[in-house]
């Protein structure tokens, strides 16, 4: 059975990344290294996000390469207040805060290695 899961991006800059994802998002510092970060929405959370240096030997040969088809979602209260934050960062922004059809508000922004990431809150009870 699953105990642990965590979604991991490379970079070529962690302290970079770690950055943009704690300042646009208020994520903690859950572990902390030069070649890899692990941060969570709070120390009680199951929720892991990771960032590794991509040159790192740890990550794996068949993914040192830009990623496609994938991107990491992020719930939160309110896309719009992310979305402030993000344009006051100097962010990305590849979608404005846009209701969806399926009940959710959805902003795309750009983080600094060129994934796409969604950031979304309810709009309706499901």
């Amino acid at each position: 059975m699953i105990e642990r899961f965590f979604f991991n991006i490379l970079t070529d800059d962690v302290a970079r990344s770690k950055s943009f994802y704690i300042e646009l998002l208020d994520m903690h510092l859950h572990f902390d290294s030069d070649w890899f970060v692990i941060l969570k929405p709070d120390e009680k959370s199951n929720v892991e996000f990771g960032i590794i240096d991509q040159n790192s030997p740890v990550a794996p040969d068949s993914v040192q390469r830009v990623a496609g088809g994938i991107y990491p979602t992020f719930v939160v209260k309110d896309a719009n207040v992310i979305h402030t934050r993000a344009v006051d960062l100097g962010t990305k922004i590849l979608e404005a805060p846009t209701d969806m059809f399926y009940g959710q508000r959805r902003l795309l922004v750009g983080d600094p290695n060129g994934f796409t990431v969604d950031i979304s809150s309810p709009t309706a009870t499901l």
